[in-house]
């Protein structure tokens, strides 16, 4: 099995916080080198500099034979890439056709297709060394993620002692891209699927990112599911916003047309902007901008259900988190009113887990996860 190294910090990459946040991701996630990061960070001057640069890191990689690296570095190029670029499923399937066939050659991991609504949701299976496994994980990303991608936390866990499963629910990775699975909120659905599939009745259930709200969605009607992790909070998308900026977004939802000329006229000027527009169409499968919005939408308070979530619960939050505002955690844990137990872990600047899902300390989150499965055995 292999052995990754989560790397304390999160460094001043870029001068764009998305661009400087992906920079950032790869190295904490224990799969680039610091050095090809802030060497990328240098020569990147826009998104439409990042294919380029990270291709060209990971062709250097490759030729250095750093297979580790150059893999993930397709993966990062991808990541930016725009959706009706032809590039974007080359570069997947690069990242594919590596991290499979070298990679994890070898591995103690299976690879499965779990049936899902005329589809299939590709699962990996990480196996620990141990005889004496301690239970299941189950983990799942969420917005446009891919399974491979954690690894690094699937070797860990493992490590530990637990049975890893990691799967692809529709919107994300090959779910999306091999079988046109689009992105939905009913993950009680998805996780059904996957118990049933291996026969799992008593796991440990962990959310990444947009997976902080799928996995408690999840939990809320999966009575299999007897302990929750969500890593990042959303809680209701909607309520990220301030109150008057809901007032006025959900007023111009009642106005598409006029939404749809102001989104697109926003995606023109704003490269950002125009990659966060494609790529929710991408994982939605809707080319209308507004209409792919209101899926976004779905995530939200009504839908969450979490007064019907009975399990143990640990939430990881970042104190400074760019993506879902800290508000959100508190909505979320007074939302939990039936829970068995809440542990709530805020990571601070001091630790370097301030960020969004702990980039900057990886290797604490994950600690804090073990040590948490530890301590509810011992109760």
């Amino acid at each position: 099995m292999l052995t990754f190294t989560f790397p304390v910090g999160y460094h001043d990459l870029h001068k764009v916080k998305i661009i400087d946040f992906q920079l950032n991701r790869w190295y904490s996630l224990g799969y680039a080198r610091l050095e090809d990061m802030s060497e990328a960070g240098s020569r990147i001057q826009s998104l439409d500099d990042w294919k380029p640069e990270m291709v060209r890191q990971a062709e250097k990689a490759m030729s250095e034979g750093r297979v580790l690296n150059g893999t993930f570095y397709y993966r990062a190029a991808e990541f930016f890439t725009h959706p009706k670029d032809p590039d974007k499923q080359s570069l997947y399937d690069r990242f594919i056709d590596l991290f499979y066939g070298q990679i994890v050659a070898g591995e103690n991991i299976t690879r499965h297709l779990v049936p899902y609504e005329g589809g299939f949701l590709p699962a990996l299976v990480v196996t620990p060394r141990t005889l004496d496994e301690k239970g299941v994980i189950v983990v799942h990303g969420g917005f446009d993620s891919l399974i491979e991608e954690f690894y690094s936390m699937a070797c860990y866990f493992a490590e530990a002692g637990y049975r890893v499963v990691m799967f692809e629910g529709p919107g994300q990775g090959g779910a999306l891209r091999r079988y046109g699975l689009a992105l939905t909120h009913e993950w009680e659905k998805v996780a059904k699927a996957v118990l049933d599939y291996f026969a799992l009745d008593d796991v440990t259930w962990l959310g990444i990112s947009m997976g902080g709200w799928m996995c408690f969605r999840a939990a809320a009607f999966e009575p299999r599911i007897k302990r929750v992790v969500a890593s990042s909070i959303a809680y209701d998308y909607m309520q990220m916003l301030s109150r008057p900026l809901q007032f006025i977004t959900r007023s111009l939802f009642r106005l598409p047309r006029l939404l749809n000329y102001l989104g697109k006229e926003k995606m023109k000027r704003m490269p950002q902007e125009n990659w966060g527009g494609l790529n929710l169409m991408f994982i939605t499968r809707i080319d209308d901008p507004v209409e792919a919005s209101r899926v976004v939408l779905e995530f939200n308070e009504r839908n969450l259900h979490s007064e019907l979530v009975t399990q143990d619960v640990l939430i990881l939050t970042g104190a400074e988190d760019h993506f879902i505002p800290l508000k959100m955690h508190k909505k979320q844990v007074a939302a939990l009113t039936a829970a068995r137990s809440i542990t709530e872990r805020i990571f601070t600047r001091a630790e370097q887990g301030q960020n969004h899902c702990q980039i900057g300390n990886f290797g604490l989150a994950l600690r804090t996860v073990v040590e948490w499965l530890a301590h509810l055995q011992d109760v």
